[in-house]
C-alpha cells in the first residue's frame, strides 16, 4: 500500500514538469547587429521597431514595420503579427525592445530576436538606415 502514494507523486511531478516545458518553449535571444544583418539577409525574421514614429522616420532599419511600445495601441497591433514565425525586435538601445521581447514571450511568440544596443548599435557597427 505505500507503493500508491509513491506513484501519485511521481505521477503529478511528471505532469507538472512536463507543463513547465510546454509554458518556456519560446525564446528570447539577444543578437549582435552582424547576427540581426545575416538573419534579414535570409529573409529569415518579421521586423519590429519598437520606437515612436517620430523616431522611426529619423531613421530605421530596411523592412522593419514600426509598433510604438509606449502607444496604447501596442497590444492589439503586436496581436496582428504572425505569431509563429521568428521575430526580431529593435528600439534605441535596448530598453523597450527587451520589455516588448517580455510580452511577447508572455503572449505566445515562438522566437524572438532582440537587437542587443538597438539601432544605436546597430549604426555604430556601419549597418544602413533608411531614412
Amino acid at each position: 500500500m505505500r507503493l500508491k502514494p509513491f506513484l501519485l507523486i511521481a505521477f503529478f511531478s511528471l505532469a507538472l514538469f512536463n507543463c513547465k516545458q510546454v509554458e518556456d518553449s519560446s525564446t528570447v535571444e539577444l543578437i549582435t547587429p552582424e547576427e540581426m544583418d545575416s538573419l534579414l539577409k535570409m529573409g529569415e525574421v518579421q521586423l519590429i521597431d519598437v520606437r515612436t514614429p517620430k523616431e522611426y522616420v529619423e531613421g530605421y532599419i530596411e523592412g522593419a514595420i514600426n509598433i510604438d511600445f509606449r502607444n496604447k495601441d501596442f497590444e492589439e497591433r503586436i496581436a496582428k503579427v504572425d505569431k509563429s514565425k521568428p521575430i526580431a525586435v529593435y528600439c534605441g538601445r535596448g530598453g523597450r525592445s527587451g520589455k516588448c521581447s517580455a510580452y511577447m514571450k508572455k503572449a505566445g511568440f515562438t522566437k524572438i530576436y532582440d537587437l542587443n544596443g538597438g539601432i544605436t548599435e546597430w549604426k555604430f557597427k556601419g549597418k544602413p538606415v533608411v531614412k
